[in-house]
């Protein structure tokens, strides 16, 4: 089992930035991935950026660019620095905790078990 709380989700104005954490209960094994999602009102949920092990990472078109994912596996912190946020990035935004597939992380819903609570990012124009 392994627990996630997000944290520095806010308001801010179209151009402006965000950084968000997500704290695990526990170092991350080898094969383990760590993402972030999104899911806005009446939209599916969606990748929006995955980290390996390895350092690795997987990004949404729609993100790149404009977001970098990275952690801290020394403290178990997952972050994602979003720049340039556009209104249409307005979500709740979720860390998930999964494993690799294939030998790769991918941003695939069904391959993440773990799940924060999520928290609220909202960019007005």
């Amino acid at each position: 089992q392994v627990q996630l709380a997000e944290s520095g989700g806010g308001s801010v104005q179209a151009g402006g930035s965000l950084r968000l954490s997500c704290t695990a209960s526990r170092y991350p094994y080898r094969r383990d991935c760590m993402g972030w999602f999104r899911q806005a009102p009446g939209n599916e949920r969606e990748g929006v950026a995955v980290i390996g092990s390895d350092g690795s990472t997987s990004y949404a078109d729609s993100v790149k660019g404009r977001f970098t994912i990275s952690s801290d596996n020394s403290r178990n912190i997952l972050y994602l620095q979003m720049n340039s946020l556009k209104p249409e990035d307005t979500a709740k935004y979720y860390c998930a905790r999964g494993i690799t597939y294939g030998g790769r992380c991918r941003r695939e819903l069904r391959d993440f078990a773990y799940w924060g609570q999520g928290t609220q990012v909202t960019v007005s124009s």
